[in-house]
């Protein structure tokens, strides 16, 4: 027998096969979001056609929102707004750069080429350098908002208390790359608290437009970055990652790409006519288009599962969604409500009607186990738990149903938890305890191994944890 997958009382995402180790009629399952409200538009002089989105923080009770405004000139600002709830979003007069000519604008930095935030959950970190924010040059060059080319990828360090006042943290760049095209997008930082170290995702290019790896245990030390795989699948132009480790499961790291479709035109001259879309010098924005997808990469590997290659975040109806670099997912994934989650997404690239979108899920629903109306089942493979209870989050149809069975390691019910002794599960809860007989006790079989058989009809299961 294999060594039994450790699960204790951690969730698992059906957003792989890490667990599953036979199915029966029953697949996984996409889960795209759903449009919701739009969060912020082009209203200030100092924004223009080609603004970009970057990264939304959720720090206690208040939203932050981080994005790019950028003028046909070249200029770039750093510009910020803020929620009380994730939906609805304003931009405070912060006062802190002259811009354009006045100090009431919404600027946390002027001139700042490519960027990311985030904030710095290690433990010890002094309240001064909670946020942290990363900019990145190219040896001997001015920083600009583009870096292709040859020379030295730099990396700069800032930091600060409130997320709106940042200050070097040294003259030298924290991290240096001199792979092709490094950094050149928005690249990701954030500590893991399951690999206790920093991790950075980022953008560099062989064949492709594609990422690396790269950790440390200070933002000073770094290991020899890797080159991100993708298992047996299509290679794509992938233009950012958007890498994150998932709150509720923190091993799991969800990613948001946006696919790059160079070359791949969809809106006609008519169309074009009626849109207004900005040139920058030889750039034109409408022979390309680009959606979001959806990838996973668990803690400490350097592959990202691309189980799932078709269109998350799809362009939708009307030409403005499909001009190039358009749909474009924030970094930053936040909970909006009991059951939802919420994430952002840049739209209408280099167009005066330029916006960020919000974009709304179910708490873990990215992705589930599926079975239709027929009906089907599917079984783990061999793992071990400590919890005292099982619980799913889940969703069937009014004729639908789900039951659990609890197998030894060589695959035989166990006595009091086979799929006849389970309370049948109809409905639609992302927190439920599987129950036998109207028990829930599990604390007789912690720690031995143990399979999960589930039978279902019209169903869909997105997690499971063993809770304590």
């Amino acid at each position: 027998m294999s060594k039994p997958i450790e699960l204790g009382t951690r969730r698992e995402l059906f957003v792989d096969y890490f667990l599953i180790e036979k199915m029966e009629n029953t697949g996984l399952k996409l889960h795209p979001p759903r449009v919701a409200n739009t969060a912020i538009r082009i209203d200030k002089p100092w924004e223009g056609a080609f603004n970009g989105g970057c990264c939304v923080i959720q720090d206690g009770g208040l939203f932050r929102m981080y994005y790019r405004g950028l003028k046909p000139n070249g200029l770039v600002y750093l510009c910020y707004a803020e929620s009380t709830d994730g939906i609805e979003w304003a931009k405070p007069n912060l006062r802190l750069f002259e811009v354009m000519g006045t100090r009431d604008n919404n600027v946390i930095a002027p001139d700042t080429p490519n960027y990311d935030l985030f904030l710095d959950t290690r433990p010890g970190i002094p309240d001064e350098e909670r946020y942290k924010m990363t900019r990145y040059s190219v040896a001997g060059k001015r920083l600009s908002p583009y870096f292709a080319g040859s020379g030295v990828k730099m990396v700069h360090l800032f930091t600060s208390g409130d997320g709106l006042r940042f200050e070097p943290a040294g003259d030298e760049p924290m991290l240096t790359c001199d792979w092709p095209n490094a950094f050149d997008s928005h690249n990701i930082f954030f500590w893991s608290e399951v690999e206790q170290q920093y991790v950075c995702y980022f953008r560099y290019m062989d064949d492709y437009r594609t990422m690396g790896r790269i950790t440390s245990p200070d933002l000073r030390i770094w290991a020899d970055p890797e080159s991100m795989t993708y298992g047996d699948t299509p290679r794509e132009e992938l233009y950012t990652n958007s890498t994150m480790p998932y709150p509720r499961a923190p091993h799991i790291y969800l990613a948001l790409p946006a696919r790059f479709m160079p070359g791949r035109r969809v809106v006609t001259e008519a169309q074009l006519s009626d849109m207004n879309v900005a040139t920058a010098g030889e750039h034109v924005y409408y022979e390309d288009c680009s959606e979001g997808v959806f990838m996973t990469t668990r803690a400490g590997t350097a592959v990202y599962d691309r189980t799932f290659m078709e269109g998350y975040v799809r362009p939708g109806i009307g030409p403005n969604n499909w001009v190039s670099r358009t749909n474009y997912p924030l970094h930053g994934l936040v909970q909006t409500g009991k059951d939802e989650l919420s994430f952002y997404v840049s739209r209408h690239y280099a167009q005066p009607t330029w916006h960020i979108r919000r974009y709304v899920l179910r708490l873990d629903g990215f992705s589930s186990i599926n079975a239709s109306y027929a009906g089907g089942s599917w079984t783990s493979r061999v793992c071990t738990f400590s919890g005292s209870a099982l619980e799913i989050n889940y969703a069937t149809g009014a004729a639908g149903h789900i039951r659990v069975g609890l197998q030894d390691h060589s695959g035989q019910p166990l006595i009091g938890y086979t799929l006849d002794d389970c309370d049948e599960i109809i409905g639609d809860e992302t927190a439920r305890l599987v129950t036998w007989r109207g028990q829930s006790g599990l604390v007789s079989i912690n720690g031995e191994p143990v399979r999960l058989k589930f039978e279902m009809k019209d169903a869909d299961v997105y997690g499971i944890r063993f809770k304590d």
